[in-house]
């Protein structure tokens, strides 16, 4: 089992106090996923995560055929970092990271994924020509998403609304 790694940053033209509002609430998550992985949420959530929340949801991540996800917040630091890892569900192991950082005219958001796909060599195959370009596929929607909904930073740091 090999494990891949999924490293993208994001910078909002927000404060980070907005930022982590914004993620730290696991109804947003759905906001942000794109409508065909078919998520829904299937546990009772609290507005902003803690260490030890236990999250259940059903996602469709392949050949429209639902799977049933169980993460683990394992860390918070407020409106800084937390950490989810999944406890069951399509891969072998899924550790991701969420960063915030102020940066000059908002906040820098990175995501650090680490994932194992299931399978072995086999899994690594199926990795190579869609697990890693699904993976990538859904942080681009999650940018669109989040930049109509707070705008974009261009070169300068400067916040472009958006239409």
């Amino acid at each position: 089992m090999s494990v891949h790694r999924f490293d993208t940053t994001t910078t909002l033209p927000i404060t980070r106090d907005e930022a982590w509002a914004f993620f730290s609430d696991p109804r947003n998550l759905a906001k942000i996923t794109p409508p065909a992985m078919g998520f829904v949420i299937k546990s009772d959530v609290p507005e902003h995560v803690y260490t030890g929340l236990m999250i259940t949801y059903t996602v469709r991540p392949m050949f429209n055929v639902p799977v049933t996800w169980v993460t683990e917040i394992t860390s918070v630091v407020e409106g800084v970092r937390f950490v989810d890892e999944q406890r069951a569900g399509p891969y072998a192991m899924w550790h991701h990271e969420h960063h915030f950082r102020e940066v000059p005219g908002g906040t820098e958001m990175r995501d650090i994924i680490h994932y194992a796909v299931p399978g072995g060599p086999f899994g690594d195959i199926v990795n190579h020509y869609v697990v890693a370009r699904r993976v990538a596929e859904i942080f681009a929607h999650r940018r669109r998403v989040l930049d109509a909904q707070f705008g974009t930073m261009d070169a300068a740091g400067l916040r472009a609304i958006a239409g």
